[in-house]
């Protein structure tokens, strides 16, 4: 089976590749930039140089393709400027048209869960109309929506571990209360794997994957503090003012601000899965919260000194 990946260099996209060779799929990656592919360690795999925004390379990369992931995110600025919507908006659509044309059998994509109740961050609403676009894509398509993905470079994660590390106590807004369903990093990979094969994707369909424990975004944070070792007093606040606070969370975490605004508009509200389907439909076994963190820090710590710990 030939399959294309695509955001090869990203976190997800550098840690599935070695999977889906192991699993003995002949895999083929798709980058504006084959050097930042060999930077995140994927090697032994043929790499199209091209652009999805523009649509450069993609006939190229899809040709004979039965199995394409998009795990293509816009979220920094971008040279040519343009909101992540636009950008996301046109790669996937181009994509979309090119995998039809090429005869790709099955489509998979990582996205986010969205909330049940209320509107969705421009950064969810954005994941949701790329799903809607890659779910027309192939006969077979499949989207899966994850919440916050606990791994060692997982931006989401990273950028929640450099908070606690810099700050003496913990502010924690409104949004605190907020629920979702964090999950392993090795989880998503499973799933994205099994996802590239499952005879249960039948047709185009759209599954959310969580882990198994449900907490407060103050329980997260809380958790990460124990796993670090470190004491941070949390401070509850009665307000959320996230367009303020994502430009002071960003500069302590030496963060882009680009990157972090949108993700801290999605914490106004639950993010949890519609249903528990995903696992038992796709064959995946879920690891705890805890044990998630725990690895995630042990693998961070093994090329980069946490200074928390």
């Amino acid at each position: 089976m030939t399959v294309l990946v695509t955001g090869a260099s990203g976190y997800v996209g550098a840690a599935l590749v070695p999977r889906l060779q192991r699993a003995g799929m002949d895999v083929r990656a798709f980058a504006r930039d084959p050097g930042r592919v060999a930077a995140a360690g994927v090697t032994g795999v043929p790499v199209v140089v091209g652009d999805a925004v523009s649509g450069a390379g993609l006939a190229e990369a899809l040709d004979g393709v039965e199995v394409a992931y998009f795990l293509i995110h816009s979220m920094e600025a971008a040279a040519g400027g343009g909101g992540f919507e636009a950008r996301d908006r046109v790669a996937a659509a181009r994509f979309a048209a090119a995998a039809r044309a090429a005869g790709v059998r099955r489509v998979v994509y990582l996205g986010g869960l969205v909330p049940t109740q209320g509107p969705a961050s421009a950064h969810l609403a954005s994941r949701l109309e790329v799903e809607r676009t890659l779910l027309q894509a192939a006969p077979e398509a499949l989207a899966l929506r994850a919440s916050i993905v606990i791994g060692a470079r997982s931006r989401s994660f990273r950028f929640l571990v450099r908070l606690v590390e810099r700050v003496p106590v913990m502010p924690l807004p409104s949004w605190r209360e907020h629920r979702t369903r964090p999950i392993d990093g090795r989880d998503v990979l499973a799933f994205l794997v099994a996802g590239a094969t499952s005879d249960a994707v039948d047709g185009p369909v759209s599954l959310d994957i969580a882990g198994p424990d449900t907490v407060t975004y103050g329980e997260l944070i809380t958790r990460i503090r124990d796993a670090l070792l470190v004491g941070r007093a949390p401070i509850p606040l009665g307000f959320s003012l996230t367009p303020i606070a994502s430009r002071v969370a960003a500069a302590i975490a030496g963060e882009d601000h680009a990157l972090i605004g949108p993700l801290m508009e999605g914490l106004d509200g639950d993010l949890l899965p519609r249903d528990d389907r995903a696992a038992p439909t796709l064959g995946v076994r879920l690891h705890r919260l805890n044990a998630a963190i725990e690895r995630a820090l042990r693998d961070w710590e093994a090329v980069e000194e946490l200074r928390a710990r």
